[in-house]
């Protein structure tokens, strides 16, 4: 099955040294099911709305489901940069103030309807969104894949670093499927 984004991920990934770091954001990820979006309105002002995501394996992409009635679809496709925010539930932690959390800064691409990204988009996110299934046969729901450009992960107290692009692509293509 084709990748999401061929072009941004390599055909044979060699394998990635993974840190405890890398770990606890891999575990973050795939344990989590929704983040926070954020994106601009017309205006430039900042919108935060929910969304659940699923990641594409095999080229690190996030892939959402999402209503052509929603306003963030809107900001998207006006303002294609966006963020994803990735945070521990507080009953995770003793103290609120060290959840593991992750900022992922993004892109956003529409893959064209009843394409081979769309369909991959589909698999991937229907296997980990069962319920989303009645969704995809509503007229103005789409597919947005939400290609990573950089990260900002907070595993705790002097646990944070910043990602680049590829470091992260490579970390989330090497991770095993843990779809849920």
């Amino acid at each position: 099955m084709p990748s999401i984004t061929a072009a941004d991920s390599p055909s044979s990934p060699a394998p990635v040294p993974i840190s405890h770091l890398d770990r606890s954001l891999l575990d973050l990820l795939h344990r989590r099911r929704t983040a926070a979006l954020g994106t601009r309105t017309v205006d430039g002002e900042a919108a935060l709305s929910m969304v659940p995501y699923a990641i594409d394996p095999a080229s690190g992409v996030f892939v959402l489901l999402i209503s052509g009635l929603a306003a963030h679809t809107r900001q998207l496709q006006d303002h294609p940069r966006a963020s994803l925010l990735v945070c521990d539930s507080e009953d995770q932690a003793d103290n609120v103030h060290a959840l593991a959390r992750v900022s992922v800064d993004v892109e956003v691409s529409w893959p064209g309807t009843d394409t081979a990204p769309a369909r991959r988009a589909a698999d991937i996110y229907l296997a980990r969104h069962t319920a989303a299934e009645l969704l995809t046969q509503l007229p103005d729901f789409r597919w947005a894949c939400l290609r990573p450009l950089q990260a900002r992960h907070v595993a705790g107290f002097g646990a944070a670093r910043t990602l680049d692009q590829n470091r992260l692509l490579d970390l989330l293509a090497a991770a095993p499927d843990q779809r849920r």
